[in-house]
């Protein structure tokens, strides 16, 4: 494991709305930076009514007001510092509140859900935040497949339930975005053969909050075939900002480079080296795909920069 020269848990934190692969991501990340020595946190964890209670008072998942917020502050403060939470359950099966958990925290603290970066205390507890934000084309069809296949609902309830929180999203989700110091968005590459995860194109925007890798060196060996581009651009509010964009047709060979690259970049974690980017494919087995791959792989460089104190933050 990398020496962490901070002498406190580097967090993470993994924003955006619901079924655009916050849990996929930060459970590859967990993986390379060795489970053992990370505690995953879910904000949704820390909703002040059950299901049935939201459903009663109007109140949605995405509300603030329907969070206990000021908890969330507590806790991200406490774990920074290095001491244990009792952090609240909500059990998604159920819908219910269940007991809550004691949490210790570790060197790496993954802390991902709906409402991360709500407040200003919440945003200074970070080291490095992620937003994610995948076609809405693919988020639904995300939330579809998992609320029908894991949690019970009709597709017709899931349809009606995105319908209803629309509202929400735009107020209360998306505006976190601007908070983001990589925004990643998955989509579908043209000629996309329905149900192909593996396949997707990654578009990560990279804002100057943090010291980004070099990637000339791979830029330069491509050869023409479908890889990484990067491009300087302005975001929405007309601040520079690098787009990186991995093909969702990378062949392994060159997405091997550039793991290879990100691996040589940070020697600390070398020993740390883990199969990741790993979905379900085809009757749930579950395959390789290299755009998230690499993406789980350079927030994990962030990470280990951060613990070796190369960041001021």
């Amino acid at each position: 494991m990398p020496i962490n020269r901070l002498n406190r848990p580097i967090i993470l934190g993994v924003v955006g709305d619901s079924a655009v692969g916050k849990t996929t991501l930060s459970n590859g990340i967990a993986e390379i930076l060795g489970k053992d020595r990370v505690a995953v946190i879910c904000t949704d964890d820390y909703h002040k009514y059950s299901r049935a209670e939201r459903a009663e008072n109007g109140i949605s998942a995405l509300d603030p007001k329907g969070n206990y917020v000021d908890i969330m502050e507590q806790h991200l403060q406490a774990l920074r510092n290095g001491k244990p939470i009792l952090k609240p359950v909500y059990n998604h099966d159920t819908g219910e509140l269940d007991r809550p958990e004691y949490i210790e925290s570790k060197p790496y603290i993954i802390v991902e859900g709906l409402l991360g970066y709500t407040t200003r205390a919440m945003r200074d507890c970070y080291d490095v935040k992620i937003y994610l934000e995948p076609s809405e084309e693919l988020r639904v069809d995300w939330k579809v497949n998992r609320d029908t296949s894991k949690r019970g609902y009709t597709r017709e309830e899931v349809m009606a339930s995105l319908k209803k929180r629309e509202f929400d999203t735009v107020n209360f989700i998306q505006p976190q975005r601007t908070y983001g110091d990589i925004v990643i968005s998955f989509q579908k590459p043209a000629g996309h053969e329905e149900g192909d995860n593996q396949h997707l194109n990654a578009r990560h925007l990279l804002r100057p909050t943090l010291p980004h890798p070099d990637f000339t060196p791979i830029l330069e060996t491509q050869n023409g075939e479908p890889g990484i581009t990067l491009e300087l651009t302005r975001d929405r509010h007309g601040k520079p900002v690098d787009v990186l964009e991995i093909n969702g047709n990378i062949s392994a060979e060159h997405a091997k480079k550039l793991e290879e690259m990100l691996w040589g970049l940070i020697p600390e974690a070398s020993h740390l080296r883990q199969r990741i980017g790993t979905i379900d494919g085809e009757r749930n087995r579950e395959v390789i795909s290299h755009p998230l791959c690499l993406t789980q792989l350079l927030i994990a460089y962030h990470m280990v920069k951060a613990a070796v104190g190369e960041y001021a933050v």
